[in-house]
């Protein structure tokens, strides 16, 4: 497999700032009962062809932003606009058709082929009574092969692993052919060698000019990978720019209350947890250990 292809800042694209795609501001929201909010008055912005990954801890509030970027939830205060839009202004065709989006777990409600589960993806473009042409067919199609998954287009959805039931969930996504993909976790069921190569068609993807914002525990895949990271703890931005800035022992350690070691590959840094030694303590005020 051939090495990760990553765009930097500097060649020429958008910063973040300019040609959004996706602009947050002030986002805040609090479950009902919840001690602290889910998200804290966060401000993100995603550029046109840009590869954004969300990373942090459990409960650090990764999907619950997403959800609010995509109007699931709403805030009890901040805006988001989507191509200059707010998104309030949007209606829920007009947003499948622009953004793809690929969920943690999702049970079918049928027993549908893998083939007719892609082929959802087509249903903001045909409505409910349109039937399938040859650009459908062929989106469809596409969408299959780059998942792996032509061979198994006519097995039930319902006789997958886990593993193959994500990889049809991001079909379905790709079959919409959209410009912008949401991925809540993608690679959480997913095989090493599975898992690298959805990284590498995000890859494509993005090259294509495909805006990409994602989110992952996978910490050192996305930082080879992704133009930037963004880095949440207990709801709020802890970091945000390209690995190199993020991607340090000083931001790492008190947010996930471990001791690392960060070592380069791939030009990229690489996160390497260590041990914990007997007699070490954790320091109260910075969440070191020590």
């Amino acid at each position: 497999m051939s090495g990760p292809t990553s765009r930097r800042h500097g060649d020429g694209r958008p910063s973040p700032s300019e040609g959004a795609v996706i602009r947050a501001r002030d986002l805040t929201f609090r479950y009902p009962h919840g001690e602290r909010n889910a998200v804290d008055v966060v401000d993100l912005d995603v550029a046109v062809g840009e590869m954004v990954a969300l990373l942090g801890p459990n409960g650090s509030g990764k999907s619950t932003l997403l959800r609010l970027l995509l109007g699931a939830l709403a805030s009890a205060r901040g805006s988001v606009t989507l191509l200059d839009r707010p998104l309030a202004d949007w209606r829920r065709d007009d947003v499948a058709r622009a953004v793809g989006v690929v969920t943690q777990t999702e049970e079918p409600a049928f027993p549908l082929t893998v083939r007719e589960f892609v082929a959802m993806g087509r249903y903001a473009h045909l409505g409910a009574w349109r039937r399938e042409g040859p650009v459908d067919r062929a989106a469809i199609a596409q969408a299959l092969d780059r998942c792996g998954l032509t061979a198994l287009g006519h097995r039930s959805v319902l006789e997958l692993s886990g593993g193959e039931r994500q990889r049809t969930r991001v079909a379905r996504a790709l079959a919409q052919q959209p410009r912008t993909l949401l991925l809540d976790e993608p690679t959480a069921s997913l095989d090493i060698a599975h898992e690298m190569s959805l990284f590498e068609l995000l890859a494509e993807l993005r090259q294509d000019g495909v805006t990409v914002l994602i989110v992952t525990h996978n910490i050192n895949v996305a930082a080879r990978y992704a133009d930037r990271l963004v880095l949440l703890d207990r709801g709020r931005i802890a970091a945000a720019g390209t690995p190199d800035l993020v991607l340090t022992r000083e931001i790492i350690e008190p947010v996930y209350q471990w001791t690392v070691a960060i070592r380069r590959e791939d030009d990229a840094p690489q996160v390497i947890p260590q041990r914990k030694h007997p007699g070490m303590t954790r320091h109260h005020h910075t969440g070191r250990l020590e």
